[in-house]
Order: C-alpha cells, then sequence, then structure tokens
C-alpha cells in the first residue's frame, strides 16, 4: 500500500482527501505543521508528498527545498505541491515534481500519485 503524507492545515480538506485516498488504497499521514514533516518523514517514510504551498507556520516550498536538500531517502521522494496561485514555476524550479492549482479534482490523484510513485 502506497504511503503519502498530506502537508495541509486545512483540516477539512485533509479530511476529505485522506477518505478518498484510503478508498483508492492509499495509507494516509498528514501534517498540519511545516515544521513537523522532516521528523515525521524520516519516521514513516512515505513514497509521496501531497503539501500545500501555504501552512501557517512557512511556506510549503521552503520545505520542499529542506526535502530536496536531505542527504538521506527523503530527497528522492515525489513531492506534488498544490496552491490557489499560479506558483508552478517557482516550485517546479525548486525540485517539485508536480504542481496543481486549486481547485483541483481530488478523483485525478490516484492516477498521478500512481504514475510518480512508479516512476520514483
Amino acid at each position: 500500500m502506497p504511503k503519502v503524507m498530506i502537508v495541509d492545515d486545512d483540516r477539512t480538506t485533509v479530511k476529505l482527501l485522506q477518505t478518498l485516498l484510503e478508498l483508492d488504497g492509499f495509507e494516509i499521514s498528514v501534517s498540519p505543521r511545516g515544521a513537523d514533516v522532516l521528523p515525521m518523514a524520516r519516521e514513516d517514510q512515505p513514497d509521496l508528498f501531497f503539501m500545500d504551498y501555504h501552512l501557517t507556520d512557512m511556506e510549503g516550498i521552503d520545505i520542499l527545498k529542506a526535502l530536496r536538500a536531505d542527504d538521506g531517502p527523503l530527497a528522492t521522494i515525489p513531492i506534488v505541491m498544490t496552491s490557489g496561485m499560479d506558483v508552478e514555476d517557482a516550485v517546479m524550479a525548486a525540485g517539485a515534481d508536480a504542481f496543481l492549482i486549486k481547485p483541483y479534482e481530488p478523483d485525478d490523484l490516484p492516477e498521478l500519485f500512481n504514475r510518480l510513485i512508479n516512476k520514483a
């Protein structure tokens, strides 16, 4: 079962995504705070990060850069970033594997996630 870490501080969005993705066979972990992502990821070893650009405590792009700079296995895990603003150029340049502008279609996520996980 592929593991996805959702990094988002919107509880309603997270609950919806968690339910839908679990129905599609994904194991989900959630980090609402950017500061918790690296320690949690080292413990959970997710297969993919699904991360919002704007978090309460920091910007998702800073977490993205920290993950890509990691000297362990976290550096190669696929990262899908989302935002209500078009920040695609910035996140792709920082090392994201995909960008989705909100609102996106949740039904499209399993195919995207599986493709990125299988490519990794």
